[in-house]
């Protein structure tokens, strides 16, 4: 019985590891609104263990130089490519959880949640912890 019960809880831990591991990449970012790709985001995981995630390269604005305004801190004025959106998310079940989403467009923070769902990537962005009060964007690989 101890056996069986630890070859399931392998093979869970295994099949949520490698879900996570599809998640890493880049992915196509595309407006919400007009369907148009905006911009490649590349999910890495960092050397401290926690996934992060930059736009690596802006597909839908013909001004590269586009600066984040809006930002505060460090942020502010940087260069949108190769702004780091996602920030500090840890694996879990699967997921990418417990971090924080970056929005360009607003310079605001928001909780994040990263999950495949038929082939594509979901980032929930909500303003509560939970994910009650917020948004989805889908993204293609």
């Amino acid at each position: 019985m101890k056996k069986t019960l630890l070859l399931l809880l392998t093979f869970v831990a295994l099949s949520a590891q490698a879900q996570v591991s599809a998640i890493l990449g880049d992915w196509r970012t595309v407006d919400d609104k007009t369907g148009e790709k905006r911009s490649i985001v590349t999910i890495y995981k960092g050397s401290d263990g926690l996934y992060y995630g930059k736009i690596s390269k802006m597909l839908m604005y013909t001004d590269l130089d586009l600066k984040c305004d809006k930002c505060q801190g460090a942020d502010h004025n940087a260069p949108i490519e190769g702004l780091v959106i996602i920030r500090g998310m840890k694996a879990e079940d699967g997921q990418l959880v417990g971090g924080k989403v970056l929005d360009p467009e607003s310079g605001k923070f928001y909780y994040g949640k990263i999950y495949l769902k038929d082939g594509k990537l979901v980032l929930r962005g909500s303003l509560d912890k939970r994910g009650f009060l917020g948004r989805n964007q889908t993204w293609i690989r």
